[in-house]
């Protein structure tokens, strides 16, 4: 039986996978699941104040990133912007040419798009990354081809947190006229991020990473870049996004960009001195520990140490019936190889990458959490290494 049913408090440190709604976006939805029930797209008093509600908060969230309003399509989440991105990218811009680029460590939704997009015959250039996960901006630049139409490269790994050099990669994709789509599912509410300031053409995100509600997100596509149709059906999203919106779901992403884009500085601050809070102790109590990832290129909130001689998924077991909530990597690549891709690409050796543990802060994350789940960590590992 899990510690969740079992025991008191849980210390909930996989905030990388998916975040607690706040209340105050639970409070902006609840009337839209009620009585504010109506359609966007009907014509009278319960369907435009469902559209009102829509466009408010595309403003909101358009002025988070500093777009325009009308670059922010929204959709279910990151996996389906990250699709549409890639996809139909590729396909509107075949004429010029079929070669993508990419990394080794982009999140499954990108990958498996590329793969897909190999089968119908497009090339794809998969990057390596250095030990910390850092793409090259070099490399970028001299996988650039003639017939590349589409660089796309994440903005924040969501397994070892590094940070990548986005505003370099954008640079050389505009110089070269090449579209650059970045995976911001991680970094959008998390760092700050200006489309006016980072040369991207198209970004993701999804709102349950930022304590908004699941099922819902965004894809910015720039003014002037053209791209077909994800989902054929009604005129909805200026008929590139059809089928009826997720009203309630999208006042609640709008809510939780809002309250992201208040508490931005203090957030980052806090949430970057628990991080370091967090690996320092583990650094100086835990012998045979690897850090992975930028030590300071990294998302706030990321920790991903390996420990050697360990069996990650024991670990993990064992933390949870201490009533500690963490992961071995991303929650998308559960039940597959227990070395994530990501891991084996920064090349960790194999007896600390199967001990691989990735806990992930919020702002409802706590000193006492963090000593809490040392001191779990600590003497579980003595237990399994025993």
């Amino acid at each position: 039986m899990s510690s969740i049913e079992n025991k008191g408090k849980v210390i909930y440190l996989d905030n990388a996978a998916t975040t607690k709604m706040s209340e105050e976006v639970k409070e902006a939805m609840d009337p839209y699941l009620e009585e504010k029930f109506g359609n966007a797209s009907t014509m009278y008093g319960y369907g435009e104040t469902s559209r009102q509600a829509l466009e408010k908060a595309r403003k909101t969230i358009a002025g988070t990133l500093e777009a325009k309003p009308s670059e922010i399509f929204f959709t279910s989440g990151g996996s389906e912007s990250d699709n549409w991105a890639v996809k139909c990218i590729a396909g509107e811009y075949k004429h010029k040419g079929k070669h993508i680029i990419t990394s080794k460590i982009e999140h499954h939704a990108i990958l498996n798009s590329c793969k897909y997009l190999e089968e119908l015959g497009y090339e794809v250039t998969y990057l390596d990354v250095d030990e910390y996960g850092m793409v090259s901006p070099e490399a970028v630049y001299r996988a650039i081809r003639e017939d590349t139409t589409l660089i796309t490269i994440m903005f924040g790994n969501n397994e070892v947190g590094t940070i990548e050099p986005v505003f370099s990669i954008g640079k050389i994709a505009r110089e070269k006229d090449v579209l650059f789509h970045t995976d911001a599912v991680q970094a959008y509410a998390q760092v700050p991020i200006s489309v006016r300031h980072y040369p991207v053409d198209l970004l993701s995100a999804s709102a349950h990473k930022f304590h908004g509600p699941k099922g819902v997100g965004f894809l910015y596509i720039r003014e002037g870049v053209q791209i077909p149709s994800f989902i054929h059906g009604g005129s909805q999203e200026k008929g590139k996004r059809a089928g009826t919106e997720n009203i309630a779901g999208i006042v609640g992403m709008g809510k939780a960009a809002e309250l992201a884009a208040k508490g931005m500085r203090a957030g980052m601050y806090r949430e970057t001195m628990l991080r370091n809070y967090l690996i320092e102790k583990i650094v100086h109590e835990i012998p045979d520990v690897r850090v992975n990832g930028h030590r300071t290129k990294r998302l706030p909130g990321n920790v991903s140490v390996s420990f050697k001689g360990v069996d990650g998924a024991s670990l993990l077991i064992l933390l949870d019936e201490d009533g500690i909530c963490a992961s071995g990597g991303s929650a998308c690549n559960t039940g597959e190889s227990r070395i994530s891709y990501v891991i084996k690409e920064l090349g960790v050796p194999e007896d600390y990458a199967a001990g691989t543990v990735r806990m992930t802060l919020s702002r409802d994350t706590g000193r006492s959490d963090i000593d809490a789940a040392v001191e779990s960590l600590k003497r579980n590992i003595d237990r399994l290494r025993d």
